[in-house]
């Protein structure tokens, strides 16, 4: 497989947990490298296949024809996102339809493009989605859409993400494609815990949880916004919100050290306080209240346990933009069923960033 906009490889970790083979990689940004070695490698700066850093986009002939091989990536999706601006103008946009220009270049087996949910459903951009179908027909591939939730699939966060799929005519059973393989639920508090510890001092977050002068109250007390900036308290027993690359500020999600202690605690703190300011008294910002850090983030994504290292800023968000590794490991092994291909072709465990990690 080859990856474009690979970012941190959370896309391609799940790949190669589903038995591919990474030939090539690539990615805007340098910093990202870094990441992207940490996950996919024993030794940090060691990866074992080509990693290119700048834009290709001016010339994916530099690729070469792949034909046996299937394209991956996941190109810049603020432009398209509800959480951003929706601007049809954002010239990161340009990127989804210069994707599709690599599938022409290099005429792989298969294609699979990741972005927004937005991207498939919202009105705004059923011209652009169109486009791209219109354009990967000329250039000799059907098209098919998956809009997954990664929470569907062992990953502790409500995720909604849409897959553009393209394939050869005929070689590709799209039935199967849309067969789920890996159903399975996680929870915020069993990804925390098999962490055991938040991380080092400086992978923290340090910004103060302080109560929002205009707070936006809903029913339920990890909704809303009752705090300065988007960062809620989490359902430990629940699922996250979609982790989003703005983490290590005011953003960041809130969690209860006590409550992850001790769970008979069932959240009463959380709950005390959303009562407190719905009934409008006065709401202490509980003690036992922190922010999550970059090593819980990357949990709360599905990724492995690797030692992050500096600047914090960029490695969060590099772990917020990625594709959760569990999620991109169901489209990957679905698409080798549809494409006639055995569903695992490696050992059922894959040495990844220096932990055996199940397929």
């Amino acid at each position: 497989m080859v990856s474009l906009y690979s970012g941190a490889g959370g896309l391609d970790l799940g790949f190669r947990q589903a038995g591919y083979e990474l030939e090539f990689a690539n990615d805007l940004d340098p910093l990202a490298r870094e990441s992207y070695s940490l996950v996919h490698s024993d030794a940090p700066g060691q990866i074992d296949h080509e990693y290119v850093v700048g834009d290709l986009s001016a010339d994916f002939s530099v690729l070469g024809r792949r034909e046996s091989s299937v394209l991956v990536g996941g190109p810049p999706c603020q432009g398209f996102s509800r959480a951003g601006r929706m601007n049809p103008s954002d010239p990161r946009s340009r990127h989804v339809r210069a994707f599709i220009q690599a599938a022409e270049s290099m005429r792989p087996r298969a294609f699979v493009m990741e972005n927004v949910r937005a991207l498939a459903t919202h009105p705004r951009w059923t011209s652009v989605l169109d486009t791209l179908k219109d354009e990967a027909h000329l250039a000799g591939y059907e098209t098919t859409t998956l809009l997954l939730n990664a929470r569907d699939y062992g990953v502790p966060q409500s995720r909604e993400r849409m897959f553009l799929i393209g394939y050869r005519r005929g070689d590709l059973d799209v039935d199967i494609l849309r067969r789920p393989v890996g159903l399975r639920r996680s929870s915020v508090r069993s990804a925390l815990q098999a962490l055991g510890h938040p991380g080092p001092t400086w992978q923290q977050c340090r910004a103060r949880i302080v109560p929002a002068l205009a707070p936006v109250i809903r029913r339920s007390p990890f909704a809303g916004m009752m705090f300065n900036g988007q960062g809620r308290p989490l359902d430990l027993d629940g699922v996250a919100p979609t982790i989003s690359a703005s983490l290590g500020g005011n953003h960041t999600p809130i969690v209860d050290q006590l409550w992850l202690d001790n769970p008979d605690e069932r959240g009463l703190a959380t709950r005390t306080y959303h009562h407190q300011v719905v009934s409008g008294g006065h709401a202490e910002v509980p003690t036992s209240w922190r922010r999550i850090s970059l090593r819980e983030a990357a949990a709360l994504q599905g990724f492995p346990d690797v030692a992050w290292d500096a600047p914090l800023s960029a490695r969060f968000r590099h772990v917020g933009n990625a594709v959760p590794p569990p999620l991109a490991q169901e489209v990957a092994t679905r698409l080798r069923l549809a494409l006639g291909s055995p569903a695992m072709a490696t050992p059922d465990k894959v040495k990844l960033g220096g932990l055996q990690l199940t397929a």
